[in-house]
């Protein structure tokens, strides 16, 4: 998925000789705390809304051009630069040009976070298994086929270099809920599972040998 897939062209952009007044309303108006700001159609940067409300409303953002956040992403990269770019800088919306620099549109954060959910089948049924190893224990090739063998397989996986333990985390996407003989084959294996989110067997017989205790205990 590319940047320019998840432009959003309903957010307004600024001028360098608009009002410091019109640049709040927009902000007010649209929730965000960025707006693009153009000259000449090229883009020239993003301005914030803290900077806004530190000068005079009749100001023109001209006036604060050399606050512009210099930031923006091209349409032809993926949409993981503008999601990095969003967090990496705090900025509520990023803007998105073209290659000789003229304003596209831009991204808000709420789309890049429906981007990173479809990315990642959030929405797709299976459960989530994180192992931790040390990096040179890692192996894409047998992580699958030890989930392979259990008649699944990965829908989508992540890593993580830790920087408090120095352990990769590998997060993975499997397509299935039931996932109790996954966890004991990488048990196995002696794979170091951190958690899993998933349905299992025995937790689910521990839940009915619990009420049907319960049940025993009121008669």
């Amino acid at each position: 998925m590319l940047a320019h897939q998840l432009i959003n062209n309903n957010y307004p952009f600024l001028n360098l000789s608009d009002k410091v007044s019109l640049a709040l309303k927009f902000m007010d108006d649209f929730d965000v705390q960025h707006l693009p700001v153009v000259a000449d159609e090229k883009y020239v940067g993003l301005i914030s809304k803290d900077d806004l409300l530190d000068v005079e409303e009749e100001s023109s953002i001209e006036a604060l051009e050399d606050d512009l956040v210099k930031k923006s992403v091209k349409g032809s990269e993926h949409f993981f630069s503008a999601l990095k770019l969003s967090a990496t800088m705090s900025i509520s919306i990023v803007p998105v040009v073209s290659e000789t620099g003229e304003l596209l549109g831009a991204i808000p954060y709420s789309e890049l976070v429906k981007g990173a959910s479809s990315f990642l089948s959030t929405e797709e049924p299976g459960a989530l298994i994180v192992l931790e190893m040390e990096r040179k224990h890692y192996s894409f090739g047998e992580i699958s086929r030890l989930i392979e063998t259990n008649d699944a397989y990965i829908t989508q996986l992540n890593t993580l270099n830790e920087t408090e333990t120095g352990l990769l985390i590998v997060t993975i996407k499997v397509n299935k809920l039931e996932v109790s003989a996954i966890i004991a084959t990488f048990q196995r294996y002696e794979y170091s599972i951190r958690y899993f989110i998933g349905e299992e067997d025995y937790e689910n017989e521990l839940r009915f040998n619990y009420d049907h205790l319960m049940s025993y205990l009121k008669m």
